[in-house]
């Protein structure tokens, strides 16, 4: 490794940064859908020419695709060394779950930069396309029972060749989804992020040359897992286990257990997920790529301020039992991935803290609530409406847990009820916060949200629910409570229905003027809920957050002399 000083190597890691948060921008200006434009499900970053690893990723963009995109660039590496003719101007599209990680609505682009005729770096962007075919509209399929009942699956294929594009991959990408004007949209957008982002790299090897910026590359690696192993020297040695579960698959109406083993030794960590419930029939299970991304996630959760860098994960061994729903093998439906990699963070979260209670919050509300609504206009023309929902986090040695937050998996936004009733033809009847579904707690967990949305076209609609928490509430800590758990219904002509499998239901079929209605979990409590201060318990009453009746019930009713 050469040489290069300090304050070089650390105006070259803002330099690279910004470059991926540009990249991330452009695509948010540009893409046509909102999961990407308003929900920020994408992201970008440079990874290693040899083998993949993540060298720099943006900060808008989805923490789990740190890792899983890492895996998306190897696959591109090995096509590209099997067919001998990488070259520069190539991009690389795909959205193979089993190679790339998550699912198949997410489209990675790969491309290879080159300087003075040589590979330099790769790349990278990935997306959440709003429809990419598939049984159900939006992709999320409870029912599905290989990855062909959820969406097209497109191998890593060469969208353009030495700078020209292959129109017929666009053409194939575009007669598999009922949204095309929305996927070409997209795929322009991630195009023309990467293209800045060879600008970009243009601009600062013209700056600083080939050699500083290789070696500021190859020691922000070795400072990240310098940093990782000063954080493990501190924490105490040994052994830790925790266990939740996943209401069921959407196929078969049985729990199962995501389990880990945590253990700290040194300036080493093992996290084992032995154990763990085998694959399944249904779209929970997850690709082996996606386990180690979220491994990555949870721990950076823990350490916050270590780089998004692949050598934080180098002092970590990730354990993950073959044939588990963690390394699920093609073609297992992987569509629900959001769900299991929420639980997994969970149970790292309730084993470290064990360990460590004051690196850790309490469980958050634990799904995403992937809600697909979709239908046909008066003039024939399709429309889907699909998006995620958000819930309370866990509370914390700092205070309580955030109100109707996002999924902790990601740095991504529930998209705004008035671009959603603009977009389709949908009303709100309600957008709310949900009382009494924290957990309580010294510092109480957050509370979940409601939302009803009635269907406005007279032709009506078809929703689609891939939900979890429906059955195990999300855990408090170090003595706190538990959380309130997901209750989905949806209005028929004789009233009111919930899905049998609790959180997951596909063709529900509503015609105009009725709704929907998801209540989300609240996030676990942290400390015992007797510890908790009277004039907090008295300030959640006047807010309208936790009911007197349920306040009574859970810490007495002294509180009531400090509201006076």
């Amino acid at each position: 490794m050469s040489d290069i000083d300090p304050i070089t190597l650390s105006v070259l890691s803002g330099r690279m940064e910004q470059i991926a948060d540009e990249m991330d921008a452009t695509l948010f200006r540009a893409a046509f859908n909102p999961i990407i434009a308003e929900a920020h499900d994408a992201s970008h970053g440079l990874y290693h020419a040899s083998s993949g690893d993540t060298l720099v990723q943006g900060k808008s963009g989805l923490p789990i695709f740190v890792g899983v995109m890492s895996f998306a660039v190897k696959a591109v590496i090995e096509k590209a060394a099997k067919d001998g003719n990488l070259a520069d101007g190539d991009i690389y599209i795909f959205n193979d779950a089993h190679i790339g990680g998550t699912h198949l609505s997410d489209m990675r682009l790969v491309r290879p930069y080159y300087r003075d005729g040589e590979l330099f770096c790769y790349l990278a962007s990935v997306g959440h396309w709003h429809d990419v075919g598939g049984a159900v509209p939006g992709n999320y399929n409870p029912a599905a029972t290989d990855v062909f009942q959820e969406a097209f699956v497109l191998p890593p294929v060469k969208l353009a060749r030495a700078g020209v594009m292959n129109t017929d991959i666009i053409d194939i990408l575009l007669r598999n989804t009922r949204l095309p004007q929305s996927a070409m949209g997209d795929l322009n957008g991630q195009i023309g992020a990467l293209d800045l982002g060879i600008k970009r790299m243009d601009e600062l090897l013209d700056e600083y040359g080939v050699a500083t910026v290789s070696a500021a590359l190859e020691a922000l690696g070795h400072r990240a897992e310098a940093l990782m192993r000063s954080e493990l020297t501190d924490l105490p040695d040994g052994h830790w286990e925790a266990e939740d579960f996943l209401d069921n698959d959407g196929i078969v109406d049985e729990p199962l257990s995501i389990k880990v083993a945590l253990v700290i030794k040194g300036d080493c960590m093992t996290l084992d997920f032995n154990g763990s419930a085998p694959q399944c029939a249904g779209p929970v299970n997850i690709a082996l790529p996606t386990t180690v991304a979220t491994a990555y996630v949870a721990i950076k959760h823990i350490f916050p301020m270590l780089p998004a860098n692949a050598g934080v994960m180098r002092p970590i061994d990730v354990i993950v039992p073959e044939g588990s729903l963690l390394s699920a093998e093609f073609p297992a439906p992987t569509g629900g991935y959001t769900e299991t990699i929420l639980r997994m963070i969970d149970v790292v979260f309730c084993a470290f803290a064990k360990a460590e209670p004051s690196r850790v919050v309490a469980n958050a509300y634990g799904t995403i609530n992937a809600l697909s609504i979709a239908g046909k206009r008066k003039n024939g023309k399709p429309w889907v409406m699909f998006s995620f929902y958000g819930g309370g986090h866990g509370g914390s040695i700092d205070g309580d847990g955030l109100n109707h937050g996002n999924a902790p998996i990601s740095t991504a936004t529930i998209p705004p009820m008035e671009i959603l009733e603009a977009a389709y033809p949908v009303m709100f009847r309600q957008w709310a916060l949900r009382p009494d579904s924290a957990g309580a707690g010294t510092h109480r967990g957050g509370v979940g949200a409601i939302y009803e949305i009635e269907v406005l076209e007279e032709n009506g609609a078809e929703a689609f629910l891939f939900g979890e928490r429906g059955r195990f509430a999300p855990k408090g800590i170090v003595d706190g409570d538990d959380g309130a758990m997901n209750v989905f219904s949806y209005e028929q002509d004789d009233g009111w229905k919930t899905p049998p499998l609790a959180s997951k239901m596909r063709g529900i079929t509503l015609k105009q003027g009725q709704a929907v209605r998801l209540e989300t979990p609240g996030g676990g409590g942290y400390g015992a809920a007797d510890k908790r201060a009277l004039v907090d318990i008295s300030d959640d009453v006047a807010c309208g957050l936790v009911s007197a009746a349920e306040a009574d019930k859970i810490y007495g009713n002294a509180w009531r002399e400090v509201a006076q």
